[in-house]
C-alpha cells in the first residue's frame, strides 16, 4: 500500500514538472512573436517631421507712474514707538519681527542704506514693525512702498503701508 502511494505521489509531481514547462514555452513563444511585430513595425515607421518653433515677439512695456492709490490697502494698528523720530500718517513697513534685537539689525540695514528707518511695536500682535519712511500723504507711501518692494529690503513683496490715528 506505501509503494502505490509513493508511486501515485510522485506520478503527480511529475506531472505538475512537466505542466510547467508547457505553459512557460507558450509565454516564451508569445514573447518572441510580439518582439518581432515590435521590430518589424519599428523598421517600416517613417521618421518624424520636425516641428517648427516660432520665435516670441517681444514688445517693450509701456511705463505709467500708479496715480490711483485708493485701492492701496493699508494696515490700522495701536503701535508704540520704539526707535526713531516719529511716525507721520502713513508709513511703510519694510519688516516684522517677534524679537527686537532682529527688528534692530534690520533698522541698522536700512539706515546704512539710507532709508529713515524707525522701529515701532504692536504690543496686540507681540511685534517689532521696522518702518523704512513715513509720509504724510498716501500717495508718497505708495510710491516708497513700490519703490522698496523691488529692493534688496523685500525680496518677496511683502511691505505694506501702516495707518497712524
Amino acid at each position: 500500500m506505501k509503494k502505490s502511494m509513493v508511486l501515485g505521489a510522485a506520478m503527480i509531481v511529475a506531472f505538475a514538472f512537466t505542466s510547467c514547462k508547457s505553459q512557460e514555452s507558450a509565454y516564451k513563444k508569445f514573447y518572441e512573436k510580439a518582439k518581432a511585430q515590435e521590430e518589424a513595425q519599428t523598421a517600416t515607421a517613417q521618421p518624424e517631421q520636425q516641428a517648427t518653433v516660432t520665435p516670441l515677439v517681444t514688445k517693450q512695456a509701456d511705463q505709467a507712474t500708479v496715480t490711483n492709490v485708493d485701492n492701496t490697502p493699508v494696515r490700522q494698528e495701536d503701535v508704540t514707538l520704539i526707535d526713531g523720530a516719529g511716525l507721520k500718517q502713513y508709513s511703510v513697513v519694510a519688516g516684522s519681527f517677534g524679537v527686537r534685537a532682529n527688528a534692530e539689525g534690520f533698522q541698522k540695514m536700512l539706515k546704512d542704506a539710507g532709508y529713515d528707518a524707525q522701529i515701532v511695536y504692536n504690543a496686540k500682535v507681540n511685534f517689532y514693525r521696522v518702518v523704512s519712511g513715513t509720509y504724510d500723504s498716501k500717495e508718497q507711501a505708495v510710491q516708497s512702498r513700490n519703490a522698496i518692494r523691488g529692493s534688496k529690503f523685500d525680496k518677496q513683496g511683502q511691505a505694506w503701508l501702516l495707518f497712524k490715528n
